[in-house]
């Protein structure tokens, strides 16, 4: 199969992943590359192991997905030892040549020009997955954008392992046809210095030139549903419960706002297990905070509960907050910041490292932690509640920063250069 064969008459641009479902970080923006490629003339196509695309434009691979059986052992033999047996390896490379074989008909199916891998050269959860993409990229010289979210190296639990070569080869790999992008300059810097891979610096966007709808009649009963009193404020911690989001800061910056409030965590602990989530709990008792864990209502679709409760999206719940803690340690860019810019809300940020350096100097005006809750963040809170100028003034400036440096349209400009690379 020769190069020849994608040409920029054919504006098919295959996105693959090890998800694209939900509201998890990758997946949305996904769907934000989607729709400005959209914008350029590009039909767009999904593969992953788990797809809410629509069916027509799918491609759906259930070994492409970080939890089915077969990768998960694969994982669990791969990470956290230094050994990983004749056996293992086997197993890779069986399940490695299944994918590919699916990765080429995907191309096939939907006559792809271009593909973007999500994150799958970039974090190793799925090994066989990023293995199979090099080598179909390497084969037939297929025009490719990779964008990376996490890198392994970012996280302790990928270090002590015994898939070194793999890393090496394919997270990320270092080929002619790949165009790299990172969410931020760290990430960007770091990629330089230990691959010699350049990269574009992507930041994550919102559509700040279409502003959130006002409320609808279906969302108008959120507060009421979530128990919040008239009097009350509905502080919103938008993330789910995992260690590094820093949510026990939250707790605390509630506590000590003395003001009446309930604090809402809007996602669930998912696969990082439970001990943290229960961590939450008890410190929230012990610093006397209402903490309402609403994951059981809020999805990516509304809908009811098999008990018959109303289910509303995230979006619905963003116009009624008051407040947004975002008090997180380590983050690869932040999705919930811009969230809450976007909806115009004052936000608490702790000055989490790619904050610092990516987000900060734009000019924000935020209520911000250092690594611990302060009295001037505790009173600057008391003031932007209680003065409804104040607040309005914050907000509004925040979102006119946002729409210069974090709109689709930077997105689009950057997209267009990468692509005119190509062709």
């Amino acid at each position: 199969m020769k190069q020849s064969r994608f040409t920029p008459k054919e504006k098919n641009v295959g996105f693959i992943s090890t998800r694209i479902a939900g509201t998890d970080g990758v997946s949305l923006e996904i769907a934000k590359w989607a729709t400005v490629f959209e914008k350029e003339g590009f039909a767009t196509f999904f593969m992953a192991g788990e797809l809410d695309t629509p069916p027509k434009c799918s491609y759906l691979l259930e070994e492409a997905h970080f939890s089915h059986p077969e990768v998960r052992d694969i994982y669990e033999n791969c990470f956290g030892v230094t050994l990983r047996g004749r056996y293992i390896t086997d197993r890779i490379y069986a399940l490695k040549n299944k994918i590919k074989d699916h990765i080429y008909q995907f191309i096939g199916k939907f006559n792809i020009t271009i593909i973007v891998p999500e994150n799958s050269l970039t974090i190793p959860l799925n090994i066989p997955l990023g293995l199979a993409l090099t080598e179909v990229i390497s084969e037939i010289g297929m025009p490719t954008i990779a964008h990376h979210h996490d890198f392994f190296w970012e996280r302790q639990r990928f270090l002590n392992n015994a898939i070194w070569e793999y890393l090496n080869m394919a997270f990320p790999p270092h080929i002619p046809f790949i165009k790299h992008v990172t969410i931020n300059s760290s990430a960007d810097n770091q990629l330089s210095l230990r691959t010699g891979i350049s990269a574009t610096i992507i930041p994550n966007v919102m559509d700040f030139k279409n502003p959130p709808p006002p409320i609808d009649d279906y969302a108008s009963d959120v507060r009421k549903s979530l128990g919040i009193d008239v009097d009350e404020l509905l502080i919103l911690q938008p993330t789910r419960v995992v260690k590094r989001k820093g949510i026990e800061h939250a707790i605390e910056f509630v506590s000590r706002m003395k003001m009446k409030a309930k604090l809402v965590i809007s996602h669930a602990s998912g696969d990082e297990g439970y001990g943290y989530e229960n961590r939450i709990r008890n410190y929230s008792e012990l610093m006397k905070v209402d903490t309402i864990f609403v994951s059981d209502i809020i999805n990516e679709h509304r809908g009811l509960t098999s008990d018959g409760r109303k289910v509303y999206t995230l979006e619905d719940v963003y116009p009624h907050a008051d407040l947004v803690t975002y008090p997180s340690n380590f983050e690869g860019f932040g999705n919930a910041f811009l969230e809450a810019i976007y909806f115009r809300k004052p936000i608490v940020v702790n000055n989490y490292s790619i904050y610092s350096v990516d987000i900060k100097p734009k000019g924000f005006s935020v209520i911000e932690l250092d690594g611990f809750v302060t009295d001037d963040a505790i009173e600057e809170a008391q003031k932007v509640l209680s003065d409804p100028a104040r607040r309005q003034k914050m907000v509004q400036h925040n979102f006119e920063i946002a729409n210069n440096f974090f709109s689709y349209e930077v997105l689009q400009s950057k997209l267009k250069n990468l692509i005119a690379d190509f062709f």
